[in-house]
């Protein structure tokens, strides 16, 4: 991990981009920085009736194209660059795959592993209250994050709606399904980048069952690994924070899951080779998937990367120096405001749900996911090759010129 700082890196990609397609100047100017910024203190009556006073942040980045989306997570190191980065790059994939919305991201500096449940429930309650006016499905829609999931989106639903006085399900996505949430919202982050990855792979000609390393096992990590096992890859190497599991050979993805599940970590897994000491990246794969958190593949361990492609599930783990020294080599890498956008995606067809209160199947969810997804991957392509530029710039030119006509159209300039 480098201390790279993700806002930093955020507003080094949006200067590359604008060398490319030069939007107007005044427009620009306006995206070096959110619109809004918000800091809050979180009092919590903690377990044995102390008061602990939690920092909470929500940067609305850009709400040209539509209301504020973005999640929100629960990490001891969330921070104000962090936050600001993330909202940028919220902005950049909703515009992407060409939905109604702008960017917005939020978070709290906690370790909720060090809470009970009932902490955890006054300290998400907390941050609503905090900042409920500066919620609602016309003006900013959270959903889950890191460390977040549709329990703690359902207790801060609650909160909204008994502050509100009404039912507004809009306000929040990623609920249970109990609630007004989507199928397939739980893997939906995994299946929009299996759905990228199928087609890059088809752009440049890798094998049928081509060899997938996937740093990361959390929720979008677990997932991927299980649907491309699924689809006929072979799963070789998957990383946690605590260890390394690998096999050339392949490794159970199911096996690998329930053990994960019993012991907390992919590490000591019996049937794979175990390493705590190398780095992810070090392994021969076709296809890298970094699911973890920033800047994890950089310029201190870049060198190791041996894939032909790369897959990025997680938010901004390439810094911009890794990024350069990987295109150099001819490696394509499927920027995240391409290959995660799934899981927003998803989230956008909850709203819609929730507004017609009218509930798709699972099929067609998916059905809809899959042309979304597709079709945005043919016009990031596009893009690419219009502009003579890598995925992630092409990527970047078809988002920043949406945004920013969407400005210019609302005489924003």
């Amino acid at each position: 991990m480098t201390n790279q700082n993700p806002f930093a890196s955020a507003l080094s990609q949006l200067a590359e981009v604008q060398a490319i397609i030069k939007i107007p100047e005044n427009i620009y100017t306006q995206l070096l920085q959110p619109q809004k910024f918000f800091e809050v203190a979180i009092p919590v009556k903690m377990d044995n009736g102390s008061v602990r006073v939690f920092s909470g942040f929500r940067s609305q980045f850009n709400d040209a194209r539509g209301p504020f989306k973005g999640g929100i997570r629960f990490h001891p190191n969330v921070s104000i660059d962090e936050v600001k980065a993330l909202s940028a790059w919220m902005t950049w994939k909703t515009a992407v795959v060409d939905l109604p919305l702008g960017g917005g991201k939020g978070g709290i500096i906690v370790d909720p592993k060090q809470l009970s449940v009932g902490e955890l429930e006054r300290l998400s309650r907390g941050y609503i209250r905090a900042l409920y006016k500066s919620f609602g499905p016309e003006i900013d829609v959270p959903a889950p994050d890191v460390n977040t999931n549709p329990q703690i989106m359902a207790w801060m639903l609650d909160e909204y709606e008994t502050i509100a006085g009404r039912h507004q399900p809009g306000t929040i996505t990623g609920k249970p399904l109990s609630i007004g949430g989507s199928k397939a919202r739980e893997y939906s982050t995994a299946q929009g980048a299996v759905y990228v990855l199928n087609q890059a792979v088809k752009k440049i000609g890798l094998a049928p069952g081509a060899t997938v390393g996937i740093e990361g096992f959390g929720n979008a990590g677990s997932f991927m690994a299980k649907l491309l096992h699924q689809a006929g890859y072979k799963i070789v190497m998957v990383s946690d924070s605590q260890g390394i599991a690998f096999d050339y050979l392949g490794l159970d993805v199911d096996a690998i899951s329930e053990h994960k599940k019993t012991t907390g970590s992919v590490a000591h897994y019996p049937k794979a080779k175990n390493n705590d000491e190398a780095h992810a990246v070090h392994y021969e794969v076709d296809i890298l998937i970094p699911a973890a958190l920033e800047n994890s593949i950089t310029k201190e361990n870049v060198d190791d990367v041996k894939a032909k492609l790369v897959i990025e599930l997680a938010n901004g783990p390439i810094t911009p120096e890794a990024d350069k020294i990987l295109n150099d080599r001819g490696i394509i890498i499927i920027p995240d405001i391409l290959a995660n956008a799934g899981g927003v995606a998803v989230s956008y067809f909850e709203q819609v749900q929730n507004q017609y209160n009218y509930y798709w199947t699972e099929t067609e969810i998916l059905n809809k996911l899959e042309t979304m997804m597709c079709q945005a991957f043919d016009q990031v392509w596009a893009s690419k090759e219009q502009h003579s530029t890598t995925v992630r710039m092409g990527a970047y030119a078809l988002a920043v010129e949406r945004v920013a006509k969407a400005m210019t159209d609302r005489g924003r300039n």
